[in-house]
């Protein structure tokens, strides 16, 4: 896809992309660990609110 800036506005925009502090190496995404952690968290709401379900109905 053909940028829609300027050439001398495109290469500021390089120069600053290719500056070493925003070239973070990053590790590979980890689907799995997503997946466990949002079943995770909803484990742990379900359980609270029934914890305060026993609370609050006695």
């Amino acid at each position: 896809m053909p940028s829609r800036l300027y050439p001398e506005d495109q290469k500021r925009v390089d120069e600053y992309l290719s500056a070493p502090h925003h070239q973070v190496e990053r590790k590979p995404f980890n689907v799995w660990l997503l997946l466990a952690v949002i079943l995770g968290a909803v484990v742990a709401m379900g359980l609270l609110a029934r914890y305060l379900s026993t609370l609050v109905l006695g």
